[in-house]
């Protein structure tokens, strides 16, 4: 009875791996949007553009995951690029899904009186 309880939990441990192998191997979309705001933008108006945008996630059910930030590199290139907004995909299909989205497009709503510029890229990850 031991030599089995051991050999079911070697089992359950080895099928658990297989299944987080073929978790990590599936494919990832990022999105990734980085602003630059009116100069006439308030920090207040810029927080509730950036809280709007990350509320995206959870209400839009294509969005995997969602990461944001504020520039703060030492070199300066960012050519007043701010903040940076990186959000995942299983699929074009999902971030095609997502631009039509009601809350996205509510989210632009928010955003474009504050928007200067928009840099977009998009990538499968490797």
């Amino acid at each position: 009875m031991k030599q089995f309880i051991i050999l079911l939990t070697a089992c359950t441990f080895s099928f658990a791996g297989i299944a987080q192998k073929q978790q990590a191997k599936q494919p990832v979309l990022k999105h990734v949007v980085i602003f630059k705001f009116k100069d006439s933008s308030s920090p207040a108006d810029v927080q509730h553009v950036a809280e709007t945008f990350a509320a995206l996630y959870g209400k839009v059910p294509q969005i995997k995951a969602f990461e944001w930030g504020i520039n703060n590199s030492p070199e300066h290139f960012n050519e007043g690029f701010a903040h940076c907004f990186t959000l995942s995909f299983s699929s074009e299909k999902d971030l095609a899904d997502y631009q039509l989205q009601p809350a996205h497009l509510e989210f632009q709503k928010v955003l474009k009186p504050h928007m200067d510029k928009v840099f977009v890229v998009d990538y499968w990850v490797k």
